[in-house]
């Protein structure tokens, strides 16, 4: 029987709230940047905006940080590392802008061109390992930067909490327990890659012909191993059902590119993130279908 609450801790957090781009639109023009809202943008679990610039270019609104100078010092940091990308001829946004609106930032990244695949393709799939190639070996010259963690022991900060699987259920408390388990041995990426850390069909654009045209969303990216990245793709093609053949593919390659111990520390960071997500925004189906994509996936290392 589950029994919902473990005494470790009281209740599970609260969802991470959505982007309410007319207000932060409304705080940058009190502050002289007058932005045009064009419309939400799809996908995405905490919301972006499209928004037009006075000379006509269109950007993307996002919302990011606590509005604190270290937050800014990271985004501007981001913007650095997408330049490094783009140098490399990865298709990245470029930041135009980032502003403090309350406790939070405004970031304004241009709109690349293609919209969001309606269909996850073989061909996709390829050419997103192919993409990720590009990124060996960027930030070595960066020993100014960390390498990411991977929250295994503690909480992360805003995702990977561990409150919520300590408290949803009897499934989630030894989910937690065996992540927990893991931690002790690897809690962090290692290696001089760029590491996209939300790698999935999501946030890449596509042309009419189905075509890579851009990768998206890099508020979370990291120093580390670029395979890990590929991980996060390989959970995601599992939640879609995508073909079978293209899972065991992808599969294949990250068993004979990473170390096993490795490659169950990434299994086990995203068993975490996602199951936290989805208790805490999601209905009960998704946390069943998420917890058994976790355990099969990390059973299937050992």
């Amino acid at each position: 029987m589950s029994v919902r609450g473990s005494g470790e801790f009281d209740s599970i957090p609260p969802a991470v709230p959505r982007l309410d781009a007319p207000r932060v639109l409304a705080a940058l023009a009190r502050a002289g940047v007058r932005l045009e809202l064009i419309g939400a943008a799809p996908g995405g679990e905490v919301g972006a905006a499209f928004v037009r610039w006075p000379d006509g270019h269109e950007g993307v609104l996002t919302r990011a940080g606590d509005g604190s100078a270290a937050s800014e010092a990271a985004l501007r940091q981001t913007a650095d590392v997408l330049d490094l990308a783009r140098a490399r001829g990865v298709p990245v946004p470029r930041y135009d802008l980032i502003a403090r609106v309350g406790e939070t930032h405004a970031v304004v990244q241009d709109r690349l061109p293609g919209s969001a695949p309606e269909r996850v393709e073989p061909e996709l799939v390829h050419e997103m390992l192919a993409a990720a190639a590009a990124w060996d070996g960027l930030l070595a010259e960066r020993s100014d930067l960390t390498p990411a963690p991977l929250h295994l022991t503690a909480s992360g900060p805003g995702f990977c909490l561990h409150e919520s699987l300590a408290g949803y259920d009897d499934r989630t408390r030894a989910l937690l327990r065996r992540v927990r388990e893991i931690g002790q041995h690897i809690d962090h990426l290692d290696g001089d890659d760029l590491v996209h850390l939300d790698f999935h069909p999501g946030n890449v654009l596509v042309d009419a012909d189905g075509r890579l045209t851009g990768i998206v969303d890099w508020d979370g990216w990291g120093r580390g191993d670029r395979w890990f990245s590929i991980e996060v793709l390989a959970f995601d093609l599992a939640r879609r059902r995508t073909d079978a053949a293209v899972r065991a593919h992808v599969d294949e390659r990250l068993l004979e590119a990473v170390r096993a111990d490795r490659l169950l520390a990434y299994r086990a960071h995203l068993a975490l993130r996602q199951v936290d997500w989805s208790i805490r925004h999601h209905s009960p189906a998704d946390v069943d279908d998420w917890l058994t994509i976790a355990v099969h996936r990390l059973d299937a290392v050992g």
